[in-house]
Order: structure tokens, then sequence, then C-alpha cells
């Protein structure tokens, strides 16, 4: 789906490679999980309940937790892999990947046609009668959108017409079942978790073009909610968040595809009260216990239940929005705070393994649920086959996007959105552009390890910073065959400490003192034409934003946590951002991020909370002066 009504346009992910190891990482790691898990249990709950499978008993190795046969979300997952993998394979290509998936999409319409030619569910059709009756089960909606949206993105992503077929049988189903319901009814039934089905029948709307899905649109209207937002009240505090955040995925969408403004203001209208007004950790989540916390109070929030993924994943979705329709630096800072300290601090942690140094801890990490904010926590890991949480899935997804977000264009205007080794290929004024992304680590070596191998080219930059510079700069290099006018615009995060610099083949066009902004460069570009961009990172304190005595460290965007098994305050003369000082600040070539604590009773190792596995740790310190 290209949207319609947005100036500003994600670059398409086939267009961007990622070079940056640690990224690469992650999506390898994510695309060996996907792999791992067999087509038979990834099917075997819709299969069981298309009468496929004649087990007298539930075999072994089948999938536990919410994949469970006996538990009312089961299936749900496969949505989330297909879904993930569509987009990896849009990414890379991966042949292999694509025959699982496709082989995945046939099974489903096997299941389909044994139902009868519609329901296609890993659930059965008894449970939206239930809530239709006021009964309770759990969330069937949001079951059946997973089953939706892993169809709708195997037909957007790879191209799949089996499974677009599938979905709009599916759809049939739903359109006679609402029929029957008047509105109350209906806004009854919506009062059940509906997950993202107004996000699905707007992107069928779009693809098909089918009245059929219009009619389903305005029926799964979430009213209740989007009217409440209209009329400038507050229908979030102490409620269910990723109850909503896929209904407003929805809205966004629904403006995108029919131009409705209703839609965009309901939209914009959320994000006012979920963000603007309420506040968020230093690490850009916003939840406890699932649920919103009042405006801007979360001292009394900071529980074993914080951010969870779920949220992460789908706030970042909706953050794209809003960076498309408005062009605001300000989106593009949340995507990176949210990736650093939410995607990369709650899914496939590992343990940095060095040389000469072991571990009997576990050395690995899938998923997080939360990301705990209590004092001495520790984060609580799922097991790869008998967890299958709703995070369970937005990780699998998350990891297969991590090329997106970075680069944006609008006619001959490129955004350079997040720092990441990469590049991309777009057209300006019908010219092929290639722009190459690479940061320099400013460490002059390469030797990363004992097991390098052992070059060393002696060089000045190596000697020029004895010390880490505390400076992440950016090369972006202009390959084309011909001159091209073009706007780029790079974006001077919101964490800088010092005035950022931007050169043009070594000549200073621009300094900023003050960053979530951008800095336009509008030139005729030549093929070898670099910008660099110098941006200074520091210590940084984040407090909560109705104590300003509680706080968090950060270095650059990353939140920095400490290692102690209790709250511990800390002490400090002229400004907090003094309590930490570099420790260990180099190994082999590469800068460390690992602080200690000065002049404290009792001295504290920090790290970036995403390199911090199984140790308890502190996010939030008391502070006080001395």
């Amino acid at each position: 789906m290209k949207p319609q009504n947005t100036a500003i346009n994600q670059i398409a992910a086939n267009n961007i490679s990622l070079n940056e190891g640690e990224l690469i990482r992650r999506r390898n790691d994510n695309r060996e999980y996907l792999m791992s898990l067999t087509t038979r249990n990834l099917m075997y709950n819709y299969e069981l309940e298309a009468a496929l499978t004649h087990d007298a008993c539930i075999p072994e190795g089948i999938h536990g937790g919410w994949e469970s046969p006996t538990c009312q979300l089961r299936g749900h997952f496969l949505g989330h892999w297909l879904s993930a993998a569509a987009m990896l394979i849009a990414d890379t290509n991966d042949k292999e990947l694509k025959a699982k998936a496709d082989t995945i999409i046939e099974r489903l319409a096997a299941c389909q046609e044994a139902n009868g030619g519609r329901w296609v569910a890993s659930i059965p059709e008894k449970y939206l009668y239930r809530i239709a009756d006021g009964k309770g089960i759990w969330a069937p909606h949001y079951t059946l959108h997973k089953t939706f949206m892993g169809l709708v993105d195997m037909y957007r992503f790879t191209g799949n017409e089996t499974a677009l077929t599938i979905a709009d049988n599916f759809a049939d189903w739903f359109l006679d079942w609402s029929e029957h319901f008047n509105r109350e009814q209906l806004d009854n039934i919506l009062d059940f978790e509906t997950g993202g089905m107004l996000e699905i029948w707007v992107q069928l709307y779009d693809i098909t073009g089918k009245d059929k899905y219009k009619t389903l649109m305005d029926r799964y209207y979430r009213g209740r909610l989007f009217d409440s937002l209209l009329n400038g009240e507050d229908p979030l505090t102490n409620m269910h968040a990723n109850t909503t955040i896929p209904e407003i995925l929805g809205a966004a969408c629904a403006y995108e595809v029919t131009g409705d403004s209703k839609y965009k203001d309901i939209v914009m209208a959320y994000w006012k009260e979920a963000v603007t007004d309420r506040g968020m950790y230093a690490t850009g989540g916003q939840t406890n216990g699932e649920i919103w916390g009042p405006k801007n109070s979360l001292n009394n929030r900071l529980g074993m239940r914080t951010q969870e993924h779920c949220t992460v994943y789908n706030m970042m979705r909706l953050a794209d929005y809003m960076f498309r329709w408005t062009g605001e630096a300000c989106y593009a800072d949340y995507i990176e705070r949210n990736l650093y300290n939410g995607v990369m601090a709650q899914t496939y942690w590992h343990w940095e393994y060095t040389n000469g140094y072991s571990t009997d801890k576990p050395t690995e990490g899938l998923i997080a649920y939360f990301l705990p904010m209590k004092a001495g926590a520790h984060k609580g890991w799922g097991s790869r086959t008998d967890s299958f949480y709703c995070c369970h899935g937005s990780m699998v997804q998350a990891n297969s996007i991590l090329n997106n977000y970075i680069y944006y264009q609008k006619d001959n205007e490129v955004y350079v959105n997040q720092y990441h080794d990469s590049e991309v290929t777009l057209y300006v004024n019908g010219n092929k552009v290639q722009i190459i992304q690479r940061r320099d680590p400013l460490t002059g070596s390469f030797h990363l390890s004992s097991t390098s191998n052992g070059k060393q080219t002696v060089n000045r930059t190596a000697a020029e910073y004895p010390h880490n510079p505390d400076t992440l700069q950016v090369f972006l290099q202009i390959k084309s065959d011909t001159t091209t006018d073009m706007t780029v615009k790079v974006r001077i995060p919101w964490w800088i400490t010092k005035t950022a610099i931007v050169e043009v083949n070594n000549e200073k066009i621009a300094s900023v003192d003050n960053g979530s902004c951008y800095v336009t460069i509008n030139r005729s570009f030549s093929d070898g034409d670099v910008i660099c961009v110098t941006m200074h990172k520091g210590i940084t304190t984040y407090p909560l934003p109705d104590n300003n005595n509680m706080v968090a460290f950060m270095y650059g965007p990353e939140v920095l946590a400490g290692l102690c098994d209790d709250e511990r305050t800390l002490y400090y003369n002229s400004t907090p951002d003094a309590i930490l000082v570099n420790e260990n600040e180099r190994e082999w070539g590469s800068w460390k991020s690992e602080f200690r604590t000065l002049g404290q009773p009792q001295g504290i190792h920090f790290v970036p909370i995403n390199k911090i596995g199984h140790d308890n740790y502190c996010i939030y310190f008391p502070i006080e002066k001395k």
C-alpha cells in the first residue's frame, strides 16, 4: 500500500541495505528463529480446528504458552510469524523463508476449504457469537486480526495471491455476521479487544477496492474511543494501552487511504493524549501493568511490569505515521529512543563473549514481555517454544524491519532520520542516487577482539583520541552517474550536549546548538560528495515528569542502568550529570559505553539497558544535593 494522503514516504526496505553489525546480528537471529519453528507446530491449532489432524493426544513438542491448544488465543502467533516472514522476504529476498511461508499459506487454504470456504481461524466461530451475547471470552478479535494480518502482509510484501484470496473469502464471514447488529450492539462487541481489525479492512479496501470493506470499516469504527478523543476527553488513563494503539493505527491507515480528515484528527488527538500530555519513561515506554498511567504522573508507576514490548512496537509504527504527516524531528527522536531502549533492550539479547572470561548465567535472552523499572529488578525472558505471549509476536515483527525508519523521501527531498551503517538507493528527478551511510567510531583500529586477524595499521586517529571522544560522527557519501539537484535533510537528535556540526566536502555549512531538528542541505550533488554530521554525546539525566529528584541517566539515545540489587540514593555537588564518569572506556578497537559513580557511599557500575541480560539493575535513582 502506497500512502495516498501523505507527502513524505518511507523508502522501501528492499532499497536499503543494512551494514551495521549489531542490527544484522539481530535480523539474522530473527530469521533463524522463524525458520526453527516447524510448519507442523505453527499450523497445529488451525488444522485441529479444521479437523485436519487426528491426534488422540496433544503431540510432544507442540507449542505451549498462549499457543497451547487449551488457550483461547491459540493460533495468534502464526499471524505474527507470517507478517514477520513477509517483511523479511521483502527486505532480503530470502527464498528458503518464502518457500516455508508459501507452504503455510497453502495449508491455510486447505483449512479454509475444510471449514466450508470462508472460516480459516484457529479458534471456533462461536467465540464471536459469545462476545456478541456479552459473555466473557479472551479477545477473539485479537487472535483473528493476527491471522488476517499474516495473510494480508503475505500479499502486500511477497505478492502471494492465495493469501489475498483466503483473506477475501474470510472477510465474507465477518460481513454476514456483523450485519445483524445495530450500532449499539456493534459498539458493545468492540468493547472486547479488537486488535487491528479496522486496519485490515482499510488495507483490503485499498487493495481490492471492494465496497464490502468500506462497509466493514464503518461497522468497526471504534466510536467510544474515537469520538471521545475528538471531543477532547481523556479515554486512556488507567486503560489497557495495547487495546487502543492498534485501533488508532487503523484510523491512521484509514486517513491515508480515504483522505477523510476525521481519521487524522483522531490520530493527532491520540498522540497528544498518549505522549505529549502524558509523558514517558526515559526509555520511551509509557505503560505499567499494560495500562496508561495518569498524565505526567509516573513516580508511583515504577513496577515490575512496565513498558510492554507490544506497545513499544506499535507506538513506533504510530510515530512513523506522525512523522510522515508532519515532517517533525520529534517523531524520529521517539523512534530512536524506543529502538535502543525498547526493541534492542527486550529482544534477542546476547552476552558479549570475551576470551578469558566466562559466566555461569544464561548467555541469551529471547523476549522480555516487560522492561521492569522497579529498583533491583531483572528482565524476565520468554521461552522459544513455551511462551508465545503477545510480545513474542511483536518481537519477530520488530526485528524484521530494522532497516525501516532510516530514510524517507518527499519528491527531491531525502530525510536521513536514523544513524545506522547502511546504503539506500532512490530516484530523484529520474536520476538514480545512492547514499552510503557510515559511522566513524573514531578509534583508528579495526582490532575488535582477541580473535581478530591481528592487522594493526599505524594511524593518527588512535592518538588523536586517547580517550572516548563522546562523539557520533556520520558520513553520508553520494554516488550518482549524474549531477542531481537534491535536498538532504539530516536529523540533529534531541540528545546532543554540544554544538552539532554539518559539513559538505570538508566545508562547514551549519552548526546547531539545540537538537530535535533538521539541517537542510539544498544543492547540486555530484558523485563522491560527502556530508559529515558530528554530534556530541554526554551523560544527561532524565527525571520523571512528576519528580525531578528521581532520575535516569542517558548516554546519547541510550538509557544507562546501574547494576545493583536495591534502590540507592545518589549525591551530587554541582549537577547530577557529574555523578557518572567513564569506566573501562576502551577494549581493543572499541569505545565502551560503561560508567561508574563518582563520590558515592558505594560505587555502582552503569551500562546501557540494552546490554543487560540477567543482572539485577536500577534505571531510576533518587538524587540529593550534598
